[in-house]
């Protein structure tokens, strides 16, 4: 990235030297040709960068010179010393529910911008990104390969600035991140839909921003759809007096290309809550017929979670984050469960290069109509060497042990026989890994 950044900066400086041997410049000539670089540096600079969610292009961002290279990565290696490598209860509902923090595989997602501005300040972005991520315990059910390589995550388009009442309303098309939200300790997507289509973001109402587009999921990382769409909405940034609000209303369906018959009439809808106030949040959101996704288009299937999650600095070197979350799924069939977790992560900078975290994990799924219950654990170790000394900088070096079991009562049926199969592993697995956005 620095390269990149830098390569406009260098042709702008050769031509400067260039034009006179540095020998003989002055003093005000060198203090010029500083002024210059660093002007030059701001426009490279910028606050368009990386994020997990739809990029949000403010129409007064200072246009950059050049391509932008931004994007999100792990990778690294990890030995297991016992049953398995990564600790999870079977049928967790929480994303990762036992915690994030060496427990998670590798991968990364790497993205390219341009930015441009047109002769009347209408202000343009084009944005590609690839991911990498393609694991064995990632495969779909019955696939007998996985390629592991790039696929396309991003190829949209974008603009803002078009009219002088709403400068913000931003309206884009292609394929992109949509409406994808998070809590970061369990990495846990509790809203997600992206996929190909258009729409518009940031519509001023007043009180708030709306948002309204319409999307339809990618098939299997081909160019078209696969016959599931959902129409999805976002009211936010209600300022309620020291607490913001933000409102997700999202419909999904089918037409009649989708390859699942079962599918094609059912409808799915979701609505959640999400309430932040000095760092901390809290979440409330309702599916039918759908969980995380209005795509899931499952019939008679109802999922409610509430979820906590925040971040407190206790001194200038001590912080502490943490997730706990609740959730309730109804199916058609005799799975119907809930699912508790917690994860607390306190941390340590020794300086502003050195830090030490703890992360303590605890799930719970508990079934209704079959009588089981798994539970799991885990505790990381991390000691950290990273670009700053707070627990959100990166690039980060990381190298950790992560101990914890997993005690499932009920882990799925045996393949021709309604018998109940169980297990229970433990975890012991040390590994050395890098984390950085950008």
């Amino acid at each position: 990235m620095k390269h990149l950044k830098l390569l406009p900066i260098t042709l702008a400086v050769g031509s400067v030297l260039g034009s006179a041997p540095l020998l003989a410049a002055t003093d005000a000539e060198i203090d010029a040709l500083t002024q210059r670089i660093q002007e030059l540096e701001k426009k490279v600079e910028t606050d368009y960068v990386y994020q997990q969610q739809s990029i949000d292009l403010p129409p007064d961002v200072e246009v950059p010179k050049g391509i932008i290279f931004s994007g999100y990565a792990r990778y690294g290696n990890a030995y297991a010393s016992s049953d398995e490598r990564m600790v999870n209860a079977y049928g967790a509902l929480n994303g990762n529910a036992t915690g994030r923090l060496g427990n998670e595989n590798y991968g990364g997602e790497f993205q390219l911008g341009k930015v441009l501005k047109s002769d009347k300040g209408a202000v343009w972005d084009l944005v590609l990104m690839v991911d990498h991520y393609q694991d064995r315990t990632w495969w779909e059910a019955g696939s007998t390969e996985a390629d592991g390589g790039l696929n396309v995550k991003k190829m949209y388009a974008g603009v803002t600035n078009l009219f002088e009442s709403q400068p913000s309303l931003y309206f884009w098309g292609g394929r992109d991140f949509h409406q994808r939200t998070a809590t970061d300790l369990n990495d846990y997507f509790w809203v997600t839909h992206d996929g190909q289509g258009g729409g518009f973001k940031n519509l001023d109402l007043g009180f708030g921003e709306f948002n309204l587009s319409f999307v339809g999921q990618v098939d299997d990382d081909m160019v078209g759809d696969n016959g599931r769409y959902a129409i999805t909405s976002k009211l936010h940034d209600i300022d309620l007096g020291g607490a913001s609000l933000n409102i997700y209303a999202n419909y999904g369906f089918a037409s009649d290309t989708i390859e699942e018959r079962d599918s094609r009439d059912v409808k799915s809808y979701q609505l959640a809550g999400e309430l932040m106030m000095n760092g901390q949040r809290l979440v409330v959101r309702y599916g039918d017929n759908a969980k995380d996704s209005a795509f899931d288009l499952v019939d008679d299937e109802q999922a409610f979670l509430v979820s906590v999650d925040g971040f407190y600095q206790v001194t200038p070197k001590a912080s502490f984050a943490y997730v706990a979350a609740y959730q309730s799924l109804d199916v058609a069939d005799d799975q119907d469960r809930s699912n508790y977790n917690i994860n607390l992560r306190p941390g340590y900078a020794w300086d502003d290069v050195n830090s030490t975290w703890v992360e303590l994990g605890y799930s719970l799924v508990d079934y209704d109509k079959i009588d089981a219950t798994n539970k799991a654990w885990k505790v990381t170790v991390s000691q950290n060497i990273t670009f700053g000394p707070f627990m959100s900088s990166r690039p980060m070096l990381r190298f950790y042990a992560t101990f914890g079991n997993s005690d499932n009562e009920f882990a799925g049926y045996a393949d021709d026989e309604v018998t109940i199969t169980t297990s229970d592993n433990d975890t012991v697995t040390v590994g050395a890994m890098f984390e950085a956005w950008w």
